[in-house]
């Protein structure tokens, strides 16, 4: 007879299937007897230097999901700061402190997805690749391009784009009026996720979360999951 853990994953993965034309990721079995360890994927983000790979991710189910979260490595090799180039290992919050049980495969995925466009070199997993991007955005480009088409098949381009360029030089800002009166804190918990303040301040005021005089507290787990569907375009 089927746990609770493998009835909520099999009907995640049955999720994802049905939405997968859509959310451009993909999760399966490697063996469908044992859905506690699965396969991811997805594509590189356009207008980035991975644009066009493909990214296969192991996925590790641990026995007290959803209450913890799934264990994810790159399998494909990536030239990226949040992402160790030897082990694949990630560093990204919605997989370790920031994981909420309302989380999904689906949502960890699109958040590993998302940090292919928006890397944070200022909490690297890979020290030299994270150096690169914050002294020479452009040879960060290249490489991470070049590793792109070596490892994950993408085509080669002649034009790679530089939106890191800025992001690299001015590092994570601190403008206050870029929270729009919420806390900081709270905030960045969602964009350690692999959100821009700007979309989580926008879903912060869509589901009508309270500013709270400005300083930090627990958002309940039911805001918590309507405020990822928001980011995630599901509402």
């Amino acid at each position: 007879m089927a746990t609770t853990r493998e009835r909520r994953v099999a009907k995640e993965l049955q999720d994802i299937w049905n939405d997968r034309e859509t959310s451009g990721v993909m999760a399966e079995p490697l063996d469908s007897s044992n859905l506690s360890h699965l396969k991811g994927s997805f594509s590189g983000p356009p207008d980035s230097p991975y644009a066009g790979g493909t990214y296969e991710v192991d996925i590790q189910i641990p026995d007290k999901y959803p209450f913890k979260p799934p264990s994810m490595y790159l399998i494909t090799k990536i030239w990226h700061p949040n992402v160790s180039s030897v082990t694949g290992a990630i560093c990204l919050d919605i997989l370790g402190t920031a994981w909420s049980p309302v989380g999904t495969i689906k949502t960890a995925l699109l958040a590993v997805r998302m940090l292919l466009e928006s890397p944070n070199p200022k909490d690297p997993q890979d020290a030299q690749v994270a150096k690169m991007l914050m002294e020479n955005p452009k040879l960060f480009a290249r490489t991470a391009h070049d590793w792109a088409v070596k490892y994950a098949g993408a085509p080669r381009v002649d034009k790679i784009p530089l939106k890191y360029d800025e992001t690299a030089k001015e590092g994570s800002r601190n403008d206050a009026s870029r929270y729009a009166g919420y806390n900081k804190d709270l905030v960045d918990r969602f964009v350690n996720m692999g959100f821009d303040v700007e979309k989580v301040v926008d879903a912060f005021k869509f589901v009508g979360i309270d500013r709270n005089g400005g300083a930090d507290y627990e958002l309940e787990e039911a805001y918590m999951g309507d405020i990822t569907a928001r980011l995630l375009g599901e509402q």
